[in-house]
């Protein structure tokens, strides 16, 4: 799935081998710091260099950029050149090297970039959850019902043991209310266990995990502590509280071991994450932080 196409393109700008920076743009969501250098002792071979900074359209959901640059000269100083270029890294630098016919080459730039986006996985509660002989119970969420397994649901589920059991009215009930929860949040919590899987993403993960550790379903908290290590894309700081508060032990092995330089540990230490962290994990991050100060 694509968006509309983001389309810039520079005014005129003179290469110089001691201004290096030929321009700082902001547009359509795209920070792009445009830049030249000139080989040594070569004035007339010169690198193009574009870091583009477009993590607003990440924030957005967009998975990657994919389209061309285009290097021109209004003088001829060069041959002009359109290159395919594709962006999946929130900040990420292109280069191109052209050959001038002269040591001061004006040149512009235009950019075309498509963004893509995956289409998340809807829940079809109605599929999942309708009228079947292999379910035996039904769940009433939001005044509308889920037929359900018991022993399945059972298993992956510790409150739902208990509440099936004999121990709880609940359990002789035909119909057994589920309250304080959406009908679509209930449905994308069960769809993670059922066989037509529904896999996290970034949007998702926050309700899983609440609704996991609410109804005692480890089984999805692994799930979603899996797509968190390997596929997401949420800042550092925001994963270690939340695989510290729903005990992601290697979640937050691994966000601790991303302060791998000076910098990240003194900002870290300044800012109010410490404070949120329960004392084993505060102990753990406390030994990383000495090691880069």
């Amino acid at each position: 799935m694509s968006g509309e196409t983001l389309v810039y393109k520079s005014e005129p700008k003179t290469c110089s081998y001691i201004e290096k920076v030929l321009e700082v743009s902001d547009q359509n969501g795209i920070e792009c710091t445009w830049t030249s250098e000139f080989a040594n002792g070569n004035y007339n071979l010169v690198t193009f260099k574009w870091a583009l900074n477009w993590n607003q359209l990440k924030n957005f959901d967009a998975d990657s950029l994919i389209g061309t640059i285009t290097v021109t000269s209004p003088n001829n100083d060069f041959n002009p050149c359109a290159f395919d270029v594709k962006l999946t890294q929130p900040v990420q630098t292109i280069s191109h090297c052209a050959f001038c016919n002269t040591s001061s080459p004006q040149v512009t730039f235009e950019y075309s970039l498509t963004p893509h986006y995956t289409p998340y996985q809807e829940v079809s509660c109605e599929d999942l959850f309708g009228p079947s002989e292999q379910n035996d119970t039904i769940l009433v969420v939001s005044g509308k019902k889920l037929h359900v397994n018991k022993m399945f649901l059972s298993f992956h589920s510790e409150f739902f043991r208990a509440l099936f059991s004999s121990n709880y009215k609940e359990g002789s009930m035909d119909e057994i209310p589920i309250k304080d929860v959406s009908y679509e949040d209930f449905g994308l919590l069960l769809s993670t266990i059922y066989p037509k899987t529904v896999f996290p993403n970034d949007k998702t993960v926050e309700k899983l995990l609440e609704l996991a550790d609410r109804f005692i379903m480890s089984s999805v908290i692994g799930v979603v502590e899996y797509h968190l290590i390997y596929n997401t894309e949420i800042a550092n700081e925001k994963l270690m509280l939340m695989a510290d508060k729903y005990g992601m032990k290697e979640l937050l092995k691994k966000t601790i071991r991303e302060i791998n330089t000076a910098e990240k540990a003194k900002l870290l230490k300044k800012s109010s994450v410490c404070k949120e962290l329960s004392e084993n994990a505060k102990s753990m991050l406390f030994d990383r932080i000495m090691h880069w100060m």
